[in-house]
C-alpha cells in the first residue's frame, strides 16, 4: 500500500467538483492509501497557507486560479508555459512544478466526436485559462479558431460580434466559460442560438449538469453535442501520471 499522501483541488466555490469524487473512488478501488481534498479559497493569496501542509504531494487547479497560481510556482512545463495556465501542480522536496493536462483531455475527447474529421474551424467562447488550453490543443490539431470574450482585445471578438455568418463558418463551438455550471444551471453564453443548425457541433467544458443550457439549445437546433466529463477524466488520469512520475 502506498504512503498516505494528500492530493487536492484548488479553486473557488468547488463543492460541485468532479475531482474529489473521481480520485476518492480511484484511491478506494485501487487500495491507494492517499486522500484527496478540496482547497476552496476566496483569493489566490491564500495559496501559501494551503501548501504549508508538507503532506500535500500534488494539486489540481480550477477556475479562477489557473493563471494566477503561476507566480507561486518554482518551475513550469513547456506546454503550461506556452498555454499560460496551470491545472496540475507536482510538489516534491518543497518545490512546485506546474503542468497543463487540460489540452490533453480536450484533444483526446474531441477526437472521439463523430464529425471530428470535418472540423476546420472553431469558435471558442471565453478567454480564460481553460480557453488557452483549448486554443493550444486546436493549434496542435491544425484547426483554426476565433476567440469570443467580454474583454476588449485585439486577439478576440466580442459577443455582440458573433453574427450568423460567424456561426455558420465555425463548425465547432466550444464553451470555455463556467456559465451554466451547477447551481446556476439556467445561465449560458450570450450568442444567437437561432443561427445554429445541424452543421454545428457544440462542446461544453461544463459537465454538471450533464446537459447544460448551452448544450440543450444545441440539441434543439439539431447539433451534435458533448460535455466536458470525458475531458476531465482524461486530464485527471494525466495528472495522476505526473504526480507519480
Amino acid at each position: 500500500m502506498r504512503e498516505n499522501k494528500i492530493y487536492g483541488l484548488l479553486g473557488k466555490n468547488i463543492d460541485y467538483s468532479f475531482s474529489k469524487n473521481f480520485f476518492s473512488k480511484k484511491f478506494k478501488n485501487e487500495n491507494i492509501n492517499c486522500k484527496y481534498l478540496n482547497f476552496d479559497i476566496q483569493n489566490i493569496s491564500e495559496f501559501k497557507s494551503v501548501i504549508s501542509d508538507k503532506n500535500i504531494s500534488g494539486l489540481n487547479v480550477t477556475i479562477p486560479y489557473k493563471e494566477d497560481v503561476i507566480k507561486y510556482i518554482d518551475k513550469i512545463s513547456s506546454d503550461a508555459k506556452s498555454i499560460g495556465a496551470v491545472n496540475t501542480i507536482k510538489i516534491s522536496n518543497e518545490k512546485l512544478t506546474g503542468y497543463n493536462t487540460d489540452h490533453i483531455g480536450f484533444s483526446k475527447s474531441i477526437e472521439k466526436i463523430d464529425g471530428f474529421k470535418n472540423i476546420e474551424s472553431a469558435l471558442i467562447l471565453g478567454s480564460g485559462g481553460a480557453s488557452k488550453a483549448v486554443q493550444f490543443a486546436l493549434e496542435k490539431m491544425n484547426i483554426k479558431y476565433t476567440v469570443v470574450s467580454r474583454s476588449n482585445s485585439t486577439e478576440c471578438i466580442n459577443y455582440d460580434q458573433v453574427s450568423e455568418k460567424i456561426i455558420k463558418n465555425h463548425k465547432l463551438i466550444i464553451n470555455c466559460t463556467p456559465l451554466g455550471t451547477f447551481p446556476d444551471v439556467e445561465r449560458f453564453p450570450e450568442i444567437e442560438y437561432r443561427f445554429l443548425s445541424s452543421f454545428n457541433i457544440l462542446y461544453d467544458l461544463v459537465y454538471n449538469p450533464e446537459q447544460s443550457s448551452f448544450l440543450i439549445k444545441g440539441l434543439k437546433a439539431g447539433c451534435e453535442i458533448k460535455n466536458g466529463l470525458e475531458m476531465l477524466e482524461i486530464q485527471a488520469i494525466e495528472s495522476w501520471k505526473i504526480w507519480n512520475s
